[in-house]
């Protein structure tokens, strides 16, 4: 009896000992994760639960009122070959804040909004030039744009960060929300765009600034 109680004690113990040496998923880190079509401040299990309903906003909305009757600008053709020559891996790093400022030193931070990195190209040109400078609206961006862009979250300062950043030329898009304190009855959101370029291990500062007015 004694013999039995003592078997079964030490393969309990075996038990107890081998499952505590189970190897775990750990957290990943803000920062980590380098791929495109990633979240920089999320984890990777929670990768599928990435919240990008702002996605169509920034990529297709230019925020402006159209005219009644007004038309969505229509897109080019998605540019497979273009995208295919991007480099897919990189060391770069860019970093800055997001604010809108009202020329006078009054900042109001990006709080824990969305950025985006949007590579430089025919399609991401017209974007630029017909919705963000023209204040057009734009037909859908097509679906397979989502596997080139990259995008993370901005902290409560306003401060945010790309890694692993492939060397290139990028829109740098945001927005801040804003209300009275820019002078609007209801909260609206301010969309900024700018251009970067990084170049191999080249960390980058550019903050994202917007105008009040």
């Amino acid at each position: 009896m004694k013999k039995t109680l003592t078997t079964l004690l030490i393969a309990l113990t075996a038990v107890l000992f081998l499952s505590g040496c189970v190897e775990r998923n750990l957290p990943v880190l803000p920062g980590d994760q380098s791929g495109y079509g990633q979240d920089n401040g999320s984890s990777a299990e929670d990768e599928e639960n990435i919240d990008i309903s702002d996605l169509d906003d920034n990529m297709t909305e230019s925020g402006a009122v159209l005219n009644e009757g007004s038309q969505k600008v229509a897109r080019i053709a998605f540019p497979v070959s273009e995208y295919a020559k991007l480099a897919r891996t990189g060391k770069g790093t860019i970093k800055g804040q997001i604010y809108v400022s009202d020329g006078g030193g009054q900042k109001i931070l990006g709080k824990g909004t969305r950025l985006y990195l949007n590579p430089k190209t025919s399609y991401s040109d017209q974007w630029y030039r017909e919705s963000y400078i023209g204040g057009h609206k734009m037909q859908k961006a097509d679906d397979r744009l989502f596997n080139y862009l990259r995008f993370t979250s901005s902290d409560a300062n306003g401060n945010f960060a790309f890694y692993g950043v492939p060397s290139g030329s990028y829109y740098l898009i945001g927005t801040v929300k804003c209300g009275t304190e820019c002078g609007y009855d209801v909260p609206k959101n301010i969309r900024i765009a700018t251009l970067v370029t990084v170049k191999g291990n080249q960390v980058v500062k550019k903050d994202l600034v917007g105008s009040m007015y």
